[in-house]
């Protein structure tokens, strides 16, 4: 007889979903029962982490990611890594075990009360299937709802007394299924944009995270030579989409409304791609738009496109609009811009290091291909300035800036990226929200490099404390950390550089072996 149990698995192998990050509780052994040999279990020991690890692997392998939480309170746990997964487009298949549907009523113990509405509004779709026989179904719908574009998270609660029950008829077909977005603008909306760039004096190329994730990078770059003109990155960006050394490239937009306005002022069209417009921060009012300057934005988000204060916009895929577009608009005569200058290496210094320092290290020794998790807040500007990036999918950061992204990411990346070496660098504040990653690190022996900039303090808050006049806030330090010790207690080989010759060193080291590292750099505080 088959059961809903083994038809679930049918379906997630027929998606390629044979990877599950989890940390089971008893409502989820059913599930795991029999766990079949082509699948691998990815075992995180805080939800938190483990959300973490599957929206590294879904960003950098393109898929979605199945994730198995503990009910309520592993959802809770798991909710701050949401928030990050939901703005960067990460298709999540999220499960959670529900108690016996006898007592769910009841509120025993582990019932997970209301289990659809939990998660809101940080995914897609959410669910509880009616009975046991509608579990197949929704499992089929949550993975197709997850990979459709905008690509998003979904929330699948599922009683483990389901598993064990019959099949229903037919459920052989949800194996067989595919469905694909065609979303392409008309070709009058093509044609009137073609116009619209081929005409502008001076436009302007504003990328974001959905042009690295369809894989359209390559497209911007020819777009933005045959139209000569400067390349952003949106701010905040989660992903890079555009080669950091190519000489249309001009940098990461702050995240701020006058600051944006600031450096497209003198661009008569603003073209948008990937990214909403725009992720703002730091409340720093002014014009949305520059004088003289209108905006077009192509998304695959329709939220994105309407909530978007100014311009217009287009929904559609992204790496198809992108490709007709290019053949659609006339070269441009004007001359390309010009390289922007790499910043001079900065001179030996005593005591802790600049992070500046840091980022020269890494660019000199990191791989062509390598991939960075970053999240040290306060050191962005100075990453995308030093560190090299040539190939998509070379760059993650947490999209809706909480805390614990990036250790957790790093090796969900490096699984799904093995022929690729993972450099994280993250904030001593960041690491502490995602530590117990370390643990996964070592016992799947994930050889990601972890590089834990140790600065004794929360440097963007401590930079927000002084834009906001709160100079005496309590809680901005975090003194007397030892990420050395804590590394070896989880079981990775752990060192400290507190000059550049060590971190070199110890760098190229870590780069030549096999295992997961962790590198310790004392360093100074900078502004963001």
């Amino acid at each position: 007889m088959k059961t809903v149990h083994n038809a679930s698995y049918d379906i997630l192998r027929r998606h390629g979903l044979t990877t599950i990050f989890g940390n089971p509780g008893s409502n989820e052994l059913p599930f795991l029962k029999d766990f079949p040999e082509d699948f691998r279990y990815i075992l995180g020991l805080h939800e938190g982490a483990v959300v973490g690890m599957a929206d590294g692997f879904a960003l950098a392998s393109g898929k979605p990611a199945f994730v198995n939480l503990h009910a309520a309170a592993g959802t809770g746990n798991g909710m701050g890594a949401l928030t990050n997964a939901w703005y960067s487009h990460s298709p999540l298949v999220i499960s959670a075990g529900q108690q016996v549907r006898s007592m769910i009523g009841v509120e025993a113990m582990l019932a997970n009360v209301d289990a659809a509405q939990l998660p809101k509004p940080l995914v897609k779709w959410s669910a509880e299937p009616a009975c046991a026989q509608d579990v197949p179904r929704a499992l089929s719908q949550a993975i197709h709802m997850a990979s459709l574009a905008p690509k998003a998270p979904v929330y699948l609660s599922i009683p483990y007394d389901d598993w064990a029950q019959p099949a229903p008829v037919g459920v052989e077909h949800l194996a067989a299924r595919s469905v694909v977005s065609a979303g392409l603008p008309s070709a009058a909306q093509l044609s009137e944009l073609a116009e619209r760039l081929s005409r502008a004096s001076n436009p302007v190329l504003v990328l974001g995270p959905d042009v690295d994730g369809a894989n359209a990078n390559e497209l911007a770059v020819q777009l933005a030579e045959k139209l000569r003109m400067p390349a952003w990155v949106a701010p905040s960006a989660s992903r890079c989409p555009f080669p950091t050394r190519h000489r249309c490239f001009r940098g990461v937009l702050p995240a701020a409304i006058s600051g944006i306005s600031r450096l497209l002022d003198g661009h008569d069209l603003i073209l948008v791609v990937g990214a909403p417009v725009f992720r703002y921060h730091q409340f720093a009012p002014g014009d949305y738009l520059p004088a003289g300057a209108a905006l077009v934005h192509l998304t695959c988000d329709p939220g994105e496109a309407a909530r978007a204060p100014m311009g217009d916009a287009l929904v559609g895929d992204i790496h198809l609009t992108l490709e007709a577009l290019l053949e659609s608009v006339r070269t441009s005569q004007r001359p390309l811009p010009e390289a922007l200058p790499r910043p001079a290496p900065r001179a030996a210094e005593e005591g802790p290091l600049h992070p500046e320092t840091v980022f020269d290290v890494i660019d000199e020794l990191a791989p062509e291909d390598a991939i960075f998790v970053k999240e040290s807040t306060s050191t962005v500007s100075a990453f995308w300035q030093r560190v090299e990036m040539r190939q998509p999918g070379s760059y993650f950061f947490p999209a809706a800036g909480g805390l614990g992204f990036g250790l957790p990411a790093a090796v969900g990346v490096q699984l799904a990226q093995p022929q690729r070496r993972v450099i994280g660098i993250i904030g001593d504040g960041s690491a502490n929200y995602g530590i117990t990653a370390l643990w996964t690190a070592a016992q799947y022996r994930v050889p990601a490099v972890f590089i834990i900039l140790k600065n004794g303090t929360y440097g963007a808050l401590r930079w927000f404390a002084g834009v906001l006049d709160v100079p005496d806030a309590p809680g901005l330090d975090v003194p007397g950390l030892d990420f050395c010790q804590i590394g070896r207690g989880y079981g990775v080989r752990s060192v400290q550089a507190a000059d550049a010759a060590t971190l070199r060193e110890e760098l190229a080291r870590a780069l030549a072996g096999d295992e997961p590292v962790l590198i310790e750099v004392p360093t100074l505080t900078i502004e963001p």
